[in-house]
């Protein structure tokens, strides 16, 4: 199991998706999950629309490949907010093999494009998004809950046994508390052998 923080370890709000919560989260040996636009030809780290000033994607990529190695990969979850951007991505992330890089959330149909360039790409299921699209092609599922801890231990069980990796998003996110989801979790027969 790893753990990935969203959008870096911030501690302020305004630290969300910067250098300083990047630093924290790889110097503690966590992954992250991170949002990539493009911004005037380039790709930039930003949830929301740029405004300039926002940490180039190939700046994120060489800091968490100075934390990472090939042993023990960071794992990098690579939240996609605009279309047509599979084959710069795919080019960008060739020169970090000791990354370990997942991308998810793109429109469906822009999918496609990530599967064609051969990148590992997750599907997303939660209450609204039953059954994830393109399970068989997809690497693993970004396991989501918005509104209520909807899925049951089977739930994780079935995606694990269908040999995908799993992502499981942690309820604080939404603003309910984790440690009923997690105890189910580690009540699962992997985690309790």
């Amino acid at each position: 199991m790893k753990i990935l923080s969203h959008r870096g370890y911030w501690k302020k709000t305004e630290e969300k998706n910067s250098l300083v919560a990047f630093e924290r989260s790889f110097k503690l040996g966590f992954g992250t999950e991170t949002d990539v636009r493009d911004y005037q030809g380039s790709l930039v780290i930003s949830h929301d629309i740029p405004q300039g000033g926002e940490m180039s994607f190939n700046d994120f990529l060489e800091l968490a490949a100075s934390y990472s190695n090939l042993d023990n990969p960071l794992t990098i979850a690579l939240n996609i907010k605009a279309d047509g951007l599979a084959n710069i991505i795919a080019l960008a992330l060739k020169k970090y093999q000791e990354l370990d890089c997942f991308v998810f959330d793109m429109a469906v149909p822009d999918m496609r494009s990530y599967f064609s360039e051969d990148m590992q790409v997750f599907s997303r299921t939660s209450e609204v998004e039953t059954p994830p699209v393109w399970m068989a092609k997809a690497t693993g599922i970004w396991l989501d809950a918005f509104d209520a801890d909807w899925f049951e231990p089977n739930d994780i069980v079935d995606i694990l046994d269908a040999n995908k990796r799993l992502c499981i998003v942690s309820p604080e996110l939404h603003g309910r508390p984790h440690l009923p989801i997690w105890k189910k979790i580690k009540s699962l027969p992997r985690w309790t052998q």
